[in-house]
Order: structure tokens, then sequence, then C-alpha cells
């Protein structure tokens, strides 16, 4: 019996999700003073791979008449999707960028971070767009990131009402991570950030609407074999970069002419 030839919708489908990958590599052109650390060479770490206790976190805000800016109609989910795709780094708070290719968020994107980090240190990493289509996307993070795991952004209607989420399913990536985690800085930290881009992302339709956390703990054990990963902690590696800084520019900058004799 022959195969069924695959349906528009399953290509669709196959289309939406980004092609496999041993190694990230960065295609975005990274502006003068970024940072382009942390992400170049290295490979994407899922909750699996991560050390700490897995969460589920999801922010979800009740987006109250949101409008689409050009024309004003009522926005749909896809309208919701297809802005946030398009303008991803203008809903992050102030302080973080997101260096992505210039087009709207594609399968298979890898983005360069430049965020702050614990203790307000700066933290060069980054993300790759694994899955997007018109009604969500994901990131998964790569080695060295806070967090090991998936992030999806959605929204949804339920009769008239219309929804945007955020959902991460992480582990703190090493056992330095989770320290900071459980002191309550990181998750003030994500808590802080998302729920904020959400709200961003409500003014950006002129909605007004309160952002809503549930948080569900999956899975309680440390994972002692990934113990290992903080050898490629972005904010250690950060650090170092930022504090030799002005070492490298002293060795690569151009030393003076001799004079004639």
């Amino acid at each position: 019996m022959s195969s069924q030839p695959p349906t528009d919708r399953q290509k669709s489908s196959e289309q939406a999700w980004a092609k496999p990958t041993d190694r990230l590599q960065v295609d975005a052109k990274i502006p003068q003073g970024a940072t382009n650390l942390n992400v170049e060479g290295r490979q994407l770490a899922n909750p699996l791979q991560g050390f700490g206790q897995m969460w589920q976190k999801t922010y979800r805000i009740h987006l109250i008449a949101p409008r689409i800016p050009a024309t004003g109609k009522a926005a749909l989910p896809t309208d919701i999707i297809a802005a946030w795709k398009a303008h991803f780094a203008q809903f992050w708070p102030r302080g973080n960028n997101f260096y992505a290719p210039l087009t709207e968020i594609q399968p298979g994107d890898v983005a360069v971070l430049n965020l702050k980090g614990p203790g307000g240190m700066p933290l060069t990493t980054g993300i790759r767009v694994i899955y997007a289509d018109d009604e969500q996307f994901s990131f998964m993070t790569p080695q060295g990131h806070m967090f090991a795991g998936m992030i999806t952004f959605s929204s949804d209607q339920e009769g008239d009402e219309v929804f945007a989420q955020v959902q991460a399913l992480v582990r703190a990536s090493d056992p330095a991570y989770e320290f900071f985690f459980k002191l309550g800085v990181i998750g003030k930290m994500e808590d802080e950030f998302w729920t904020a881009t959400l709200l961003n992302l409500a003014s950006y339709f002129n909605a007004s609407g309160k952002v809503e956390l549930r948080t569900q703990l999956v899975d309680p054990r440390w994972n002692w074999s990934s113990a290992k990963n903080i050898l490629q902690n972005a904010a250690m590696w950060s650090g170092i970069y930022t504090v030799t800084h002005p070492f490298r520019r002293l060795r690569t900058s151009p030393k003076p002419a001799k004079g004639k004799s």
C-alpha cells in the first residue's frame, strides 16, 4: 500500500519546526557595543539536561479590548502572534536586549541576548527558535543559560475574550543558578521580566489587563549528573569577559608610530 502524500496542514506543521542542529550558529548582526558570547558553537539544553528542580511557570494576561494599531480593528490571537513575532525585542523590559536576524521570528533563528543578570551583572547568552507558526512560537535555551528548558509564547480566544501567554518549562542549569533560584533572586527576576513583557504587549494593542502567574513543580529532584554544567555558566563567563575587557582593549589598541631619527 502506498503512503498518502502529506496534506497542506502537515506540510505547514513540518515547516514550523526548526531543523535539527548539533551546534548553534549566530547569523544575526550584532550592533557595536553589544556582546556576542556564550552562544556560538554551544548546544541546546532541554529541561532534562538541567540541574535544578523542574518548574512549569505560566504567565497569562487577559487582553481587554485589544486593537490593531494600524487599523483600530479588534485584534485576534493571530494578530497578537504576528505582532509579537515581528516586534519581539520591542516588548522586552528596558535594559535587556534581543539581537536576532532582521526578520520576524522564524524557525531556526538564533538570537543573542544581553540581559541584566543576578546582582545587576551583565549576562550574555542566547536562544534558538525551535517552533513558530501563526498561533504560537517556542524558544529553547543553550548551554550556560540560567535555565535549561523551553519557553512558549501563545495567544488564544475564549468566547470574545483574547489572552496572551508565556509558558516556561525549565530547571536551573547548574548548582550556582539553583542556589540563586532558591534565594528567590532568579525566580523574582524571571517573574518581573515576563510580567513586564506581557504588559508591554498589551500596551502595543492599546489594551489593559492583569498578568496572572501559575507555578507548578514538575520534578522536585536535583539532577546531579548535570552539576558539571557549571563549567559553561554564562553568568560566570560574562563576568570574566566584563572584568577583562579593559585589558583586551589595551592589548589590541594601536601602538604609537615611532618618530624618524
